[in-house]
């Protein structure tokens, strides 16, 4: 309305949704108080001509020194882009492109790389499964992008097609509130039932101990496959290689109708081994720089404090970012990047389904993206936009309108070649049954549906928005059975005013402590306890946040 963009509603045309996080990243847009308006050296404002000059001259150095520069940047799935980087690392060979996802599904990716030659996740249609065995996978929340709509449709008993979905977890999700038969289980455990399953699938010997009830609900589930056939599926949350091999052999084997190796979804393509390289080899003093875009490891990495001692050691730091968020207050340059909003921009989301972004607003503040730069600092005059136009019309759009496709929003190919498949199962059977239960309680961390990871936790809409199964807002907190509740002492109690009070817990693990209230949560894991990711943000934010 009047120029401003005030509602982001789905493509229905490309079958497209929306969540909390995508509904109220309109309100990041205006955020006028934190916003970076200039690039910055330091604490100073600089021009953009000066950041492309200082940092031309020092990538220039770097290049004839030939000293490691790293471009670290979260999934991009971008083609155009992909296309701008490569340019970029043959104008500067000593580069190389490190992507990594503060949400981690590298275990995943790993998995399809290994089996199927492509670095991506797999794709589901829950849409045509009669059977769903899901372990730990929150369908209906934030796993892998979302597949609510295509689960919808698999669960209408007035068309005649009401699948049956098994769904074994730790903590209490959406996904699992929703499930015919919910079993609860530690995620140690879940390797091993998966195993099991497995074993029970295809006559295959599985050790491993599981309790009794445990081993009937695979049992169960295992027939509920058979009787499936190719009309079942099986997926798994579980960011463990070994497992999620697993999971692709049975679908595999199934011959399922509802997994589809063939159009993976490339938007978690991020490698956590080479990012565990990166911030030793920061340390070692074997990089000489890093450029940083759509990332926040100094907040988002478990090893946070290694990574910024290691952005000490080298020459330039660079970090592409909308607010002086944790890893913008320790990088040498902060380049003020725009907000979607106002970006223009491509993405490949699953292989062959193609989208344009065009800006809906002109940038409110003096800021560049991060392919922008890129293409100057190799010598090209093009604009971000015609460079987008040039790769589509050459790589893509086989003669279809540039224009029609960017009135549409996305663009579909027609040809799909049907991936290699490896089986590799047998070796990686065995690591999962080693899986023991540990002593004590087992951490599972996840993702709130309003806080994600945490780059919105500026957002008094996405702080307010009630949990959709435990209706708390505001606040991180600790799931817990009440069975553990009880042994351990922890108590909710309502007060006079409605609100829910009670104990807090230390939850210490690998010698990090965090402090947090909590709540008891009917269906967690007895032996397990829930902790959620995105809070405990300190810079970015203003001080009532």
């Amino acid at each position: 309305r009047e120029g401003r963009p005030i509602l982001i509603m789905p493509n229905k045309d490309a079958n497209g949704t929306t969540n909390a996080r995508v509904q109220a990243s309109v309100l990041s847009l205006y955020d006028e108080q934190l916003r970076l308006k200039e690039p910055r050296k330091g604490a100073t404002a600089i021009s953009w001509d000066t950041a492309h000059s200082e940092i031309g001259a020092k990538l220039a150095q770097l290049k004839e020194a030939n000293e490691t520069v790293v471009l670290l940047t979260g999934t991009l799935a971008s083609p155009s882009t992909d296309q701008i980087i490569s340019e970029f690392t043959a104008a500067y060979p000593n580069v190389k492109h490190v992507a990594y996802d503060a949400i981690s599904e590298s275990g995943t990716a790993d998995a399809f790389e290994a089996m199927f030659g492509t670095r991506a996740v797999p794709n589901y249609h829950f849409d045509k499964a009669h059977t769903i065995v899901s372990f730990g996978a929150d369908i209906l929340g934030d796993w892998q992008g979302g597949f609510d709509k295509g689960y919808a449709a698999s669960r209408k008993p007035d068309s005649g097609h009401m699948s049956y979905h098994v769904q074994f977890e730790a903590n209490m999700s959406l996904t699992g509130a929703n499930a015919d038969k919910r079993v609860a289980i530690k995620p140690s455990q879940q390797k091993v039932a998966l195993a099991k399953l497995y074993g029970k699938l295809f006559g295959t010997a599985v050790g491993g101990d599981l309790p009794a009830h445990l081993e009937t609900a695979v049992n169960n589930a295992a027939s509920e496959l058979l009787k499936s056939g190719s009309n079942a599926v099986v997926l798994s949350g579980i960011q463990d290689v070994n497992a999620q091999n697993i999971v692709l052999a049975i679908n595999e084997k199934l011959a399922s109708k509802a997994f589809d190796p063939n159009h993976p979804i490339q938007t978690r393509q991020g490698n956590d081994k080479a990012v565990a390289q990166l911030v030793t080899d920061m340390n070692a003093g074997t990089v000489g720089a890093v450029i940083m875009a759509g990332v926040n490891p100094a907040y988002t990495l478990p090893n946070a404090s290694a990574f910024v001692e290691g952005l000490k050691q080298t020459e330039l730091s660079v970090a592409f970012t909308m607010k002086n968020d944790e890893t913008a207050s320790v990088s040498q340059y902060v380049a003020a990047a725009p907000h979607y909003l106002e970006s223009w921009g491509d993405l490949e989301t699953k292989k062959g389904h193609y989208g344009l972004m065009q800006p809906t607003i002109r940038p409110l503040f003096d800021t560049k993206q991060f392919q922008e730069v890129l293409l100057k600092l190799s010598g090209s005059t093009q604009g971000y936009d015609d460079a987008i136009k040039a790769y589509w019309n050459a790589n893509i759009l086989g003669g279809v309108s540039f224009n029609e496709a960017l009135h549409d929003g996305f663009y579909v190919t027609t040809n799909s070649n049907r991936l290699g498949y490896r089986d590799n199962v047998d070796a990686l059977m065995q690591r999962l049954i080693r899986a023991k239960s540990k002593a004590g309680l087992e951490l599972h961390l996840y993702t709130k549906t309003g806080i994600g990871d945490g780059q919105q936790a500026n957002n008094p809409w996405l702080q307010e928005f009630p949990d959709p199964l435990t209706r708390t807002t505001w606040d991180n907190y600790l799931t817990v059975s009440a069975a553990d509740a009880k042994e351990l002492g922890f108590e909710n109690t309502n007060d006079a005013n409605g609100g829910l009070n009670g104990t807090y817990a230390d939850v210490t693990v690998n010698g990090a402590t965090v402090k947090a209230p909590v709540i008891i949560q009917p269906g967690q894991a007895r032996g397990t306890v829930g902790l959620s990711f995105g809070y405990g943000r300190s810079a970015g934010l203003k001080e009532e946040m």
